[in-house]
């Protein structure tokens, strides 16, 4: 396992960080199973744990904590708040209100006193960043955080929080979550230029894209993963974006195959050697998916590689433009850009 300095923290984190999403409802993951992952994950060196309030309504969070109980001091345990949670309305969001009493709910189901990483899940363009910094940093002070970090931030939001916590005399976000993958690149752009600037720690989610680079999905094959269940548009392969992923995980195949790695290490060792990526979270439901992310903690891709990779998906572009997170609010509702 490689470690890496989380931003300018100090802290040493694995290059892999194990992603608790699929732990409960959402993975169909049992708690003992939950409990095996963790074990082997710690056994393979990973020492970062990610989670969030909403995965599973709650459910990701009390497996981990149970998973981790007896050896929280020797984990990074992070986790995350602002999307919705049940119906009432001021139940999501950034406000003091709302992120002081979903902490505390956190750290309950966690079982701790504290977390390491408290993360805002995704941008609330309804309240202001004073606003969530300050309630950040007051709780920070509190000691229920050491750090705060947000996630899937456009480039612009990223800037204007590291703005605002230094105007107001706040502490500020020293992480940033976003999505990246060899089929969605965008962030090479705008947000990777804009945490190297600032120092900020890059902790990137699915860099497996949905499970198209796991191995699983290829020309000719029935596309059966448990995402594509659910999410089946995503999946379709006679939307254009479908088609040029599958097209491209073809030619990637190739790629890995003359390499002698699988997809997953040709995912993983594409993500972790940008030298603005900290860690790749992974979200294993199961042991054996595991143990196949595992086999690419100390993959190194070598240059002819990388340019390979940059010949089929070049430098900043998306194959799944309409699938990008961090999109400006007014690209996506007409009412936004009319007066």
């Amino acid at each position: 396992m490689q470690y890496r300095t989380l931003g300018r923290t100090g802290v040493q984190v694995s290059s892999l960080v194990l992603g608790a999403m699929n732990f409960g409802k959402i993975g169909r993951t049992t708690q003992d199973e939950a409990t095996a992952i963790v074990d082997a994950a710690l056994e393979a060196g990973i020492n970062l744990i990610d989670t969030a309030d909403m995965y599973s309504a709650g459910e990701s969070e009390e497996m981990v904590g149970k998973a981790i109980a007896g050896r929280r001091d020797d984990i990074v345990l992070a986790t995350k708040a602002s999307m919705p949670m049940g119906e009432e309305r001021n139940h999501q969001g950034g406000s003091r209100r709302w992120l002081v009493t979903e902490l505390d709910n956190s750290l309950r189901r966690l079982g701790v006193d504290h977390v390491d990483l408290y993360q805002i899940h995704r941008w609330d363009p309804t309240t202001s960043d004073e606003e969530t910094l300050s309630a950040l940093t007051d709780l920070q002070r509190a000691g229920k955080i050491r750090y705060f970090g947000s996630s899937t931030f456009p480039a612009y939001r990223v800037v204007q929080a590291q703005w605002a916590a230094r105007e107001h005399h706040l502490s500020r976000y020293v992480t940033e979550q976003p999505s990246y993958s060899i089929l969605q690149r965008g962030i090479e752009s705008h947000v990777l230029p804009v945490t190297e600037q600032y120092g900020l720690g890059v902790l990137v989610w699915s860099p497996l894209a949905s499970g198209w680079l796991s191995g699983a999905i290829r020309e000719g094959r029935e596309i059966a993963t448990n995402r594509s269940a659910f999410m089946p548009r995503r999946f379709d392969t006679s939307l254009p974006s479908n088609r040029a992923r599958l097209d491209a995980v073809e030619r990637l195949a190739k790629v890995a195959d003359a390499a002698g790695l699988t997809m997953i290490q040709l995912a993983l060792g594409f993500v972790t050697a940008h030298p603005a990526v900290t860690s790749a979270i992974i979200g294993p439901r199961t042991l054996d998916h595991l143990r196949s992310h595992l086999a690419a903690a100390d993959t190194v891709l070598s240059a002819d590689v990388l340019d390979a990779i940059d010949a089929i998906v070049a430098p900043g572009v998306d194959l799944a433009p309409d699938e990008k997170h961090d999109t400006p609010p007014a690209l996506l509702d007409p009412s936004l850009r009319r007066r």
